[in-house]
C-alpha cells in the first residue's frame, strides 16, 4: 500500500486538494459525550452518532441553521523539503462565529446504557450498535426499530460492555463484536430467531477494543497489547505484540496494511504480510497525546493522510455570558508517506452546559471529576467519508457535539 500511495501522491500534486480544515457543520442534540460516529455507505450522505446518553442519531450534515461557537481556524502548509516538524500555521480567533448545524433525521432509542460503537451495512438498510448493555442491536434504518438483539449472558452473549462492532461475511451476513469480557463473538444475521453466537474467539487476556474484517479474516485489537488476526477458513491465529494497550485499528482498502493506535501515544502503520512496522506517527514535538482513553484513528484523503483525535489537559474555560464550561479538542493529521505532521486543527468551542459524564476511555468512559481545576478534553471518535476517500470527515468527543470538516 505504501508504494501505491507514493504513486498516488505524486500523480495528484498538481491541483490536488489539501487537508480539509474548515468546519462545515456541527451535529447537535446529544446530552453526553460522543463515543461513536459513522458515515453511511456510499455515497456517504448521512452520519450516525452514538452517545453516552444512550441514544443513536442520524443526521444529514448538509446544514440548515447556524450555531454560536468560538472558532479558531488554523491554516497549515507543508513543504516537500521541510523537516518533519517544520510546518507553518497562522491562527485567528473569533468569538460568536457561526458554524452551521446539520439536520437531525431520526433518533434511535433502545439502549439502556451508553452507546460505544456503530457499524452500517453496505446497503444502508440496517446498522448495528453496541455498548454497555452486554448485547448487540441490529436496527432497521427506516422504521427505527430493532430487528435483532444478539446476546445476553444467559444466551451465550457478552458478560460485560461491548466495545466494538462491525459487519462481515457475504452480503453483511455476519455481525462481529468485541467486549470487555476479552472475547470476540460472531453472530449470524440471517439465522432467524437464533441469537446465540456461531463462534467465540477468546484468546485475548484483556478487553477487546477494536475489530475490523477483511475477507475471511477477523482482526482484533486488545488492551493486552496484542493484535490477533484470525483466518477463519484456515483456522489460524497470528498475533502481533505491542508494548501498550491497543486502542484503535483501521484497515487500508487493499487489506495489506493496518493502522494501529496504542496508549503510548503512537500510531503504527503495519505491513500485514510480514508484520513489519512501515511508519510511526506521533506528536512528540507538538503535544499529541493518547495515554488514557480509547482514541480512534483512520486513513483520509484517499489514504494520503493518517488522522486521529487526541487527549488534551487544559485549564477550565468559562463562557463570558453564562459562566459555563466550554469544550474543545484537536484533530491531528500526518502525511502517510513522509510521516510529517501536516495539520493540527482546533475543534470549535461550543458554549454548553457541563455534561454529567465525560467518557471515551479504553473501557468505554469513566466520568471525570468536576472539582478538578484542569480537565481533559478528548476527541475520541472519528470517521472519514467514503471509507477514507471522500472530501469530508467528522469527529466527536467529550463535548457531545460532532463537528464535520470539509474543504
Amino acid at each position: 500500500m505504501q508504494r501505491q500511495t507514493m504513486k498516488d501522491t505524486n500523480t495528484k500534486k498538481k491541483g490536488q486538494s489539501s487537508f480539509p480544515q474548515r468546519p462545515v457543520a456541527q451535529l447537535l442534540g446529544s446530552n453526553g459525550p460522543i463515543h461513536a460516529v459513522a458515515y453511511s455507505a456510499s455515497p456517504s450522505s448521512y452520519i450516525l452518532t452514538g452517545s453516552a446518553d444512550r441514544s443513536i442519531r442520524l443526521y444529514n450534515p448538509n446544514t440548515t441553521t447556524t450555531t454560536t461557537t468560538t472558532t479558531t481556524t488554523t491554516t497549515t502548509t507543508t513543504s516537500n523539503t521541510a523537516e518533519p516538524s517544520s510546518y507553518i500555521t497562522s491562527s485567528s480567533s473569533q468569538k460568536g462565529a457561526g458554524v452551521p448545524s446539520g439536520r437531525l433525521i431520526q433518533s434511535y432509542t433502545g439502549h439502556g446504557y451508553e452507546v460505544l460503537s456503530l457499524a452500517i451495512a453496505s446497503d444502508n438498510a440496517t446498522f448495528a450498535s453496541s455498548g454497555g448493555d452486554r448485547a448487540v442491536y441490529l436496527w432497521d434504518v427506516t422504521t427505527a426499530q430493532t430487528l435483532r438483539r444478539f446476546g445476553a449472558s444467559a444466551n451465550g452473549g457478552h458478560s460485560g460492555r461491548v466495545n466494538c462492532v462491525t459487519f462481515g461475511g457475504v452480503g453483511d451476513s455476519l455481525v462481529i463484536s468485541g467486549g470487555i469480557d476479552t472475547s470476540v463473538r460472531i453472530w449470524d444475521v440471517k439465522a432467524g430467531n437464533n441469537n446465540k453466537p456461531i463462534q467465540v474467539l477468546d484468546d485475548a487476556k484483556d478487553a477487546i477494543s477494536s475489530v475490523v474484517v477483511t475477507g475471511e479474516e477477523i482482526i482484533a485489537g486488545s488492551v493486552d497489547g496484542r493484535v490477533r488476526s484470525y483466518d477463519l477458513r484456515m483456522g489460524r491465529c497470528v498475533t502481533d505484540v505491542f508494548a501498550n494497550s491497543v486502542t484503535s485499528l483501521c484497515l487500508a482498502r487493499d487489506g495489506e496494511s493496518l493502522l494501529v493506535g496504542s496508549l503510548d501515544s503512537r500510531l503504527r502503520l503495519m505491513d500485514r504480510r510480514d508484520g513489519t512496522c512501515l511508519r510511526v506517527f506521533n506528536g512528540d514535538d507538538e503535544g499529541w497525546r493518547n495515554e488514557e482513553f480509547r482514541v480512534q484513528s483512520c486513513f483520509g484523503g484517499g489514504e494520503r493522510f493518517v488522522v486521529a483525535g487526541g487527549e488534551e489537559e487544559k485549564e477550565e474555560e468559562y463562557d463570558d455570558d453564562d459562566g459555563e464550561v466550554s469544550s474543545s479538542g484537536k484533530v491531528w493529521a500526518w502525511d502517510l508517506v513522509t510521516g510529517k505532521l501536516v495539520a493540527k486543527i482546533p475543534v470549535p468551542v461550543v458554549s454548553a452546559r457541563k455534561t454529567a459524564g465525560r467518557g471515551g476511555g479504553i473501557y468505554g468512559g469513566a466520568g471525570l471529576s468536576e472539582e478538578r481545576k484542569k480537565r481533559t478534553t478528548v476527541i475520541s471518535s472519528i470517521a472519514w467519508k467514503e471509507d477514507g476517500y471522500g472530501d469530508q470527515f467528522c469527529v466527536g468527543g467529550t463535548s457531545g457535539v460532532v463537528t464535520v470538516y470539509g474543504e
